[in-house]
This record gives C-alpha cells, sequence and structure tokens, in this order.
C-alpha cells in the first residue's frame, strides 16, 4: 500500500512504499528509461522518453499520451547515488511549478525495501493542486505495474 501525505507546516508531499524488490532493483527502474516508462503513471497513459541522462549534472524529459492528450514533464538530475535520487520535476502544463523531489530506498532485508519520497513545491496552493489533480491514482497504479515487472523478472 502507499502513503501519501501533505506536510501541515511546510508544501512538501511524502510518499511512503514498500516493495518485494531490493533498492538496486528499485533505483534501476527509476534510472533506466526503458524500465521507467514502462511503469510509470496511471493505466490509462503510454509515455516515451524525448531524453534521458540519469546522473549527476543529467536531465530528462518524457511525454506521456493519453488518447489525443499528451502531458510532458521535465527535470534535472541533482544526485544519482547508489539507493538516492535528488531531482527537479516540472509538468510542461504549469512551467512555472518546479518541485524539487529527494527519493530514498530503504533496505528491509529479505529482498523488501521501502521507498521514501519528497516532493517539495512552492506554495501550500501548489502542493493542494497535486493533491486534487488524481496523482494518487498515477502513483498506485504505477507502482503496481512496478510491482508486476519484478515479479516478472524483467528487472
Amino acid at each position: 500500500m502507499t502513503n501519501i501525505e501533505a506536510d501541515k507546516n511546510v508544501p512538501v508531499i511524502r510518499i511512503t512504499r514498500d516493495f518485494t524488490a531490493t533498492p538496486a532493483q528499485l533505483m534501476r527502474a527509476h534510472t533506466d528509461p526503458e524500465l521507467f516508462v514502462q511503469w510509470v503513471g496511471p493505466d490509462s497513459i503510454t509515455s516515451k522518453v524525448d531524453y534521458w541522462d540519469a546522473r549527476t549534472g543529467g536531465s530528462w524529459r518524457y511525454v506521456s499520451s493519453r488518447d489525443d492528450d499528451e502531458f510532458a514533464f521535465h527535470g534535472s538530475f541533482h544526485e544519482v547515488g547508489a539507493d538516492r535520487i535528488v531531482q527537479t520535476f516540472t509538468w510542461e502544463g504549469q512551467p512555472e511549478g518546479v518541485a524539487l523531489e529527494t527519493m530514498w530506498f530503504e533496505d528491509l532485508g529479505d529482498g523488501r525495501t521501502r521507498m521514501h519520497t519528497q516532493s517539495l513545491v512552492d506554495s501550500f496552493e501548489g502542493r493542494d493542486a497535486w493533491l486534487q489533480s488524481g496523482m494518487e491514482v498515477g502513483v498506485n497504479e504505477g507502482y503496481a505495474k512496478l510491482d508486476r515487472l519484478v515479479a516478472d523478472g524483467r528487472i
């Protein structure tokens, strides 16, 4: 189960979820563009990578589509470590809404990992707009696809 919570004091969204996967598998799922587009977002979209340079100082952009609608996202990798990613995240439909995201993988042992994500946005209004956008559907359906990729041995 995915836990999504808003901080009451800072415009931050925190996401926590346990996976039956190693930290290395989850890191690969988040940094390998061919794997990333297989699981990111809700079931109703398809995604393709425009560019992807998953290293400290690199950048990325992908486009998701549903029917005739396209949604583009881009950002910069500020740090890519062994079990941590720090990046910016921008939905191009709202280019002034840049989030700073920190993600880290906590090894729980026995092939299980707790993923923590923290997204700092520029205002409480921006944070609340994200939460009201239906993001939980994309998060939950995307992570379910990620679970299947791991279970099928594709990661």
